[in-house]
């Protein structure tokens, strides 16, 4: 939690405020007593109004002076705080930007935004109690100790005595806590996983009509949240009555031992009133730092949760004497690339060598599984490969830094994913410069236009999350358009027209050839019919390279394109 509190840095100021608030404030709180003392022994015992008055007011304006001073440093607090945890967000968001798509694998993007949120607000929260309480409870305790000692070193005993009861139950409370509370934080990570998964996936539950199965899924993991947060609460709620007791037992002593002094001349009225107040504010402090010891704990695993996403080092790294890029055709060269997933058994690609030229299609071809996909997220370097090369104009895309290389990629994903905004907000998301021709161009080369114009509210129109208000061809058409409006020198379409009908399909290949003619396009897809007039197909089996070649050569070298193209066809032939 040491770490995170370095981004308190610009705030260095307010918090010293904070602490002369703060002080003062204590000051004013432990004057008090004295002053009421004063009054019961001096004014009322002598009936002298006068006096009462004079330290009556005394009394009103160090009030009025604790009242100010709490409001400033509460609004000091508050801002620091919340200043605090905005840093703390932007430093995770950017962070998270930078991840490779394997951190996002390991982490999980529910536990991602578990930790963005709640981990943060916890550490927020202790952070406003420690600049508030954690301060102000020593002061009052070695202020309120030093003034009942002074005032009577015999009663004083009193409060010393139920002190180590105190602190054993907090170390007890915190020690039985700590697992729990590392506990309660993965139980929140697993019922955010289960609630995202059935909120986003309603439509595939209930058309399997699998309602009550998630139903029983959310409430295993509610109820296994609820479990341990309860078992939490049990521990921390032992705390406060354990100090209310201690504090009243020690008043009633002290009221108890504290008559004996009075009856004997020893003691006045007015300094035991003093006395009980000073001890109750010597046994809220040792609440208020109990309260400390329980949320520390709590806010030290939600600290480490983020620490570790500020402390992981993202696998795809910068170079760090990057080579700029400077007239880039977009030839793209794979030598002996091998890559395999973290803790898969074998290689996903093992040996790919091709390389694919710029003014030509690049078709990549395989059954589910072969590893297509993987291949053409390397490119951008959504991950970074094992060994070999990925060669960009003859540069080793490693050299490259990632916004450079990126620059030059228009990625179309296999699931086409949009953004809450309007049609034109998605199709900008390619390039935000573009003018409305040059997006109003993209959108018809992709064949999205023909729906745009029957919309009321045409370019205008709005986009539910994920585009959940389009059909799948409309999103992938926006999706086109998206990629072709960034004009890239490699178009790379991961499956991209598989929602698309046959008719629309062949369009858009016709007017892609077109806008990308100058171009290196690669191509997944598991048609055979698309890939026939690419200008080169790769064939990948297992993770490896079946064949390398256009349609005519494969259908006389490779039996798994001959398969494929046989099957489908088959298939296609049976239906009609």
């Amino acid at each position: 939690m040491l770490k995170l509190f370095r981004l308190l840095k610009p705030y260095r100021l307010q918090i010293a405020a904070v602490l002369v608030l703060i002080f003062l404030q204590s000051i004013s709180q432990l004057f008090l007593p004295t002053l009421m003392a004063a009054i019961v022994d001096t004014g009322i015992v002598n009936e002298n109004i006068s006096f009462i008055i004079q330290i009556g007011g005394i009394m009103l304006a160090v009030a009025a002076i604790g009242v100010v001073v709490s409001i400033w440093s509460g609004f000091f607090t508050a801002k620091i705080s919340a200043g605090f945890g905005r840093n703390v967000r932007e430093r995770v968001f950017a962070q998270a930007e930078n991840f490779s798509l394997q951190e996002f694998d390991t982490f999980g993007t529910s536990s991602l935004i578990t930790r963005t949120t709640n981990d943060i607000m916890q550490v927020q929260q202790v952070l406003t109690l420690l600049l508030r309480t954690m301060i102000m409870a020593p002061m009052l305790f070695i202020g309120a100790m030093v003034l009942a000692v002074w005032m009577n070193p015999q009663l004083s005993l009193i409060i010393f005595a139920p002190l180590p009861i105190i602190v054993i139950a907090v170390v007890i409370i915190a020690k039985k806590g700590i697992p729990l509370f590392k506990a309660l934080k993965e139980k929140t990570d697993r019922l955010n996983l289960v609630l995202r998964e059935v909120l986003t996936g309603v439509r595939v539950i209930r058309s399997f009509n699998r309602a009550d199965y998630e139903r029983e899924r959310f409430d295993e993991a509610n109820q296994d949240y609820a479990d341990t947060a309860i078992k939490v609460n049990r521990i921390i709620i032992h705390a406060t009555p354990i100090m209310m007791l201690v504090l009243n037992f020690s008043v009633i002593a002290i009221i108890w031992f504290g008559s004996y002094s009075i009856s004997n001349g020893n003691l006045q009225v007015g300094e035991l009133m003093a006395f009980i107040q000073y001890a109750t504010q010597i046994m809220f402090a040792f609440i208020m730092a109990s309260v400390m010891f329980v949320a520390i704990p709590r806010a030290a695993v939600s600290a480490g949760r983020i620490n570790e996403i500020l402390e992981t080092e993202p696998k795809v790294k910068e170079p760090e004497n990057a080579i700029p890029l400077s007239e880039v055709r977009g030839q793209v060269e794979f030598r002996d690339v091998t890559f395999s997933y973290p803790g898969a058994e074998k290689p996903v690609l093992s040996r790919i060598s091709f390389q694919a030229n710029p003014g030509e299609v690049t078709a990549i071809i395989g059954g589910t599984g072969s590893g297509k996909s993987t291949l053409v997220s390397l490119i951008p370097r959504f991950y970074d490969i094992d060994e070999g090369h990925i060669l960009l104009d003859g540069v080793d895309i490693r050299n490259i830094t990632q916004q450079e290389l990126r620059d030059q990629v228009g990625f179309t994903p296999q699931q086409a994913y949009l953004f809450a905004g309007t049609i034109n907000v998605n199709i900008r998301y390619g390039r935000d410069s573009a003018t409305e021709e040059e997006v109003r161009e993209a959108a018809k080369a992709a064949q999205a236009d023909e729906f745009i114009s029957q919309l009321e509210q045409g370019l205008e129109t709005p986009v539910a999350q994920r585009g959940a208000n389009l059909s799948g061809g409309q999103r992938q058409r926006l999706a086109i358009a998206r990629t072709l409006l960034r004009n890239p020198a490699i178009y790379i379409f991961d499956d991209s027209f598989s929602a698309l009908d046959f008719k629309t399909h062949s369009r858009v290949r016709d007017a892609l050839r077109e806008k990308t003619a100058d171009a290196t396009v690669l191509l997944v897809t598991q048609r055979a019919s698309t890939v026939m007039d690419a200008d080169k197909i790769v064939v990948l089996d297992q993770g490896e390279i079946a064949g390398i070649g256009d349609h005519s050569e494969l259908m006389q070298s490779s039996e798994v394109y001959r398969e494929i193209v046989a099957s489908q066809f088959t298939e296609e032939d049976t239906s009609s």
